[in-house]
């Protein structure tokens, strides 16, 4: 497409983030216009109907933070391990089936990731090369297992795992010894492993929806915890959680 106009060129008006024109909008796409708004390292491209990602994008060798969320995405390419300096990358709200191995490539991604609402239903063993990373969102998904790459992210301080197909945890998830927030909601557990209980940095479980058959008293014993949540949860409350509201621990039930 070639340039039109500055003063006609729909790029002209923006600073920061970069939108696509709508499907019946003329508009720049050259080079030249597209370096006014690509000099921030925190690129926005979010619900901008892309479908596929430009390769340009996978030039920005600079960027910090990348928002792809919203854009119908069935795929994203191995490319984005370029992107070495992300710290927080958003996939959430597309069409993923799967991410390319390429994403442990990201050893800068310290902040976040966002997979939330896809279709997946595993992540590559890859990832658990993502051991900086503090916060992990695959809720809204199709996963049965929690993959055991997340148990190797050792930096993680919250895991949200929500309205997926899980039936039980790993016992490696015991391996995440910083995690704070453990989100789980409906999802199809009957129980938690006993090597939840040494987590001993947790302070919220969010188990809401469950259909929870046991609980392990180890529950009990987790120093910090200031919030378990067992809404809309048909087992009978263990005794112990008595003890965990004594000592100012929240049990919503």
């Amino acid at each position: 497409m070639s340039c039109e106009p500055e003063k006609e060129c729909w790029c002209a008006e923006l600073q920061n983030v970069l939108p696509l024109p709508d499907t019946n909008t003329k508009g720049c796409l050259c080079r030249a216009c597209l370096t006014k708004v690509l000099e921030s390292p925190n690129l926005n491209l979010w619900k901008k109907r892309l479908h596929r990602v430009p390769d340009w994008v996978w030039e920005r060798s600079d960027l910090e933070t990348l928002v792809l969320a919203d854009n119908q995405l069935s795929e994203v390419s191995g490319q984005i391990g370029r992107l070495k300096k992300l710290r927080m990358l958003d996939l959430g709200h597309n069409g993923l089936t799967h991410v390319p191995d390429a994403l442990a490539d990201l050893d800068g991604l310290t902040d976040f990731l966002y997979l939330h609402d896809n279709q997946l239903t595993m992540l590559p063993s890859s990832l658990a090369r993502l051991t900086k990373l503090r916060y992990l969102n695959i809720s809204e998904n199709a996963f049965e297992v929690l993959p055991e790459s997340i148990s190797a992210m050792t930096s993680l301080i919250e895991l949200r795992a929500s309205d997926n197909r899980l039936a039980s945890l790993p016992d490696s998830i015991g391996r995440l010894a910083r995690l704070r927030e453990l989100h789980l909601r409906n999802n199809q557990l009957a129980s938690l492993p006993e090597s939840i209980g040494t987590l001993a940095e947790l302070r919220q479980i969010d188990l809401r929806g469950n259909p929870l058959t046991h609980l392990p008293a180890a529950i009990a014993a987790l120093p910090r915890l200031e919030k378990l949540d067992l809404r809309w949860v048909n087992l009978p409350l263990p005794a112990w959680t008595a003890d965990l509201e004594a000592r100012g621990c929240m049990v919503y039930r």
